[in-house]
């Protein structure tokens, strides 16, 4: 009946010419014709109305050949990458899939978005380097014909870190390997830091290092925005749901000790959508995990940390979410608008925010102090206690600040070693890490994002060379401990 009733719409006589098609050429009416068949499958089957056909729009494809599990600016910038470096443009299909595309709880969008080189580590600090670069010519990276460029904010007013006695040596040879890296940044001395700064109190302070290059803070929904419109224009997919599953195949290798080991490679990913009980496979030849503080679910859940205790099977992705929380407060006469980044000896941090007299700080909290990672709630009793008398002590004229807002955002909380993880997993060899980084992971994502694609494109870190940084490192217990994080 069904297939007679659809003939019955294409009849002789239902072409016409149409003004400038050539010779011969005719072209259905199409909304005539449509219009018509729903009116015969109308009368023909049960029921008084016809059901739209199933949109599909909201589905990612099913085959890409990498799925990229997190679209914060790390995995975008994986993406970014990951197309700059393709050998022949479209090469690559790229599929993005993040759970919340309004990125209102994504730490890139709650990031105090500080930049800066003074770290303990020279992969740190040539990270951050490279992102500097990237930044500063960021129209030239992320530009989109038509669209209006885009404008970091960039405040170029630098770090400024105190140290106290104990930790003044650790400050200067850091320096001195900052220096010998490439970034230009001085010591000072309390009777120099009270010259340049004179609403400090040099109270428990025996040495600072101040970044003056290269250093202050920007715009992250800009920077997130903005690779997300170039991305995009750059023909990757974007697909909001959450991974539940991965399907792999195994294979087995012998070690050098003759010891067998089994390989697994992923060769589908689901999908579940957004709001919904279904979910969609998608074929793929390689997956990035980019999910930041869920990172360690989304390696569960392709069975890293499944095996036996102390084997490499049995290894887990030591990442967690850790809840860290930003004031808002306001104080007429706190320092002036050339006032830096401030990290005191007690961890306490704070800068200027605009031209008001408000100010963003905070502390991160220690061990016996972390809050439920559950929520986002935020503990206004912890600025009360914690962090508001450090900074009455270090800038005198706190003392009179007013609290005016509050948020709370995640670190991807490397508990093993404060430091990132890139590149492929040892065992389920084609996925790739681009996540722990402890709260710099939005400062050092260009850099970052690079070496994950070169791994991919070329086999090899190229730019940066981030060996240390791979996933092995937590089953041989082989630490590369990074001081200055707050």
């Amino acid at each position: 009946m069904l297939p007679r009733v659809l003939s019955l719409g294409v009849r002789r006589g239902r072409f016409t010419r149409r003004p400038g098609t050539l010779r011969g050429g005719f072209s259905l009416d199409w909304e005539e014709k449509l219009s018509e068949i729903k009116k015969k499958i109308q009368s023909a089957l049960p029921g008084t109305s016809l059901l739209p056909l199933y949109d599909s729009s909201h589905l990612p494809p099913d085959h890409a050949d990498v799925v990229i599990i997190g679209g914060g600016v790390l995995g975008l910038s994986v993406a970014y990458w990951l197309k700059k470096l393709e050998k022949q443009r479209g090469a690559l299909r790229v599929l993005v899939v993040e759970r919340d595309l309004t990125y209102s709880r994504a730490s890139s969008a709650l990031s105090l978005g500080g930049i800066h080189q003074q770290f303990s580590l020279p992969e740190n600090i040539q990270l951050s380097l490279f992102s500097a670069s990237f930044l500063r010519n960021i129209n030239e990276h992320l530009a989109v014909v038509d669209a209006p460029p885009l404008d970091l904010q960039f405040n170029p007013l630098g770090y400024l870190w105190l140290a106290s006695e104990k930790n003044a040596a650790a400050m200067e040879n850091n320096v001195k390997m900052q220096r010998q890296e490439g970034a230009k940044v001085c010591l000072m001395s309390p009777d120099q830091l009270r010259n340049k700064f004179p609403w400090i109190n040099t109270e428990g302070v025996a040495l600072a290092s101040y970044g003056m290059e290269d250093e202050g803070w920007f715009d992250p929904w800009c920077l997130l925005q903005g690779l997300r419109r170039k991305v995009q224009s750059m023909g990757v997919v974007f697909c909001q749901g959450e991974v539940t599953r991965f399907v792999s195949s195994s294979s087995h290798m012998m070690t050098k000790n003759q010891k067998e080991v089994k390989l697994k490679r992923i060769y589908e990913v689901h999908v579940k959508m957004d709001n919904s009980l279904e979910y969609q496979p998608v074929e793929c030849s390689i997956v990035i995990n980019a999910a930041g503080a869920w990172s360690a679910q989304v390696a569960a859940l392709a069975g890293i940390g499944k095996g036996p205790p102390d084997t490499l099977q049995g290894t887990k992705l030591p990442v967690e979410p850790r809840k860290r929380y930003v004031y808002v407060w306001h104080c007429p006469q706190g320092p002036g608008l050339e006032s830096p980044l401030v990290a005191d000896t007690s961890g306490t941090y704070f800068r200027r925010e605009g031209l008001g007299s408000n100010y963003l700080g905070g502390r991160s909290p220690t061990e016996e102090e972390e809050p439920d990672p559950g929520n986002l709630e935020v503990d206004h009793d912890f600025f009360q206690d914690k962090v508001w008398p450090h900074l009455a002590q270090r800038v005198p004229a706190f003392e009179t600040l007013k609290v005016q807002n509050a948020w709370a955002g995640y670190y991807d909380y490397n508990t093993f070693d404060q430091n990132g993880v890139v590149g492929p997993h040892p065992l389920v060899v084609n996925m790739f890490f681009a996540t722990g980084f402890s709260g710099h992971g939005l400062q050092q994502a260009p850099g970052v994002g690079r070496a994950v694609a070169e791994m991919i494109v070329e086999g090899r870190f190229q730019t940066i060379n981030l060996d240390s940084f791979l996933f092995s490192r937590f089953y041989l217990e082989e630490k590369i401990q990074e001081d200055n994080i707050i």
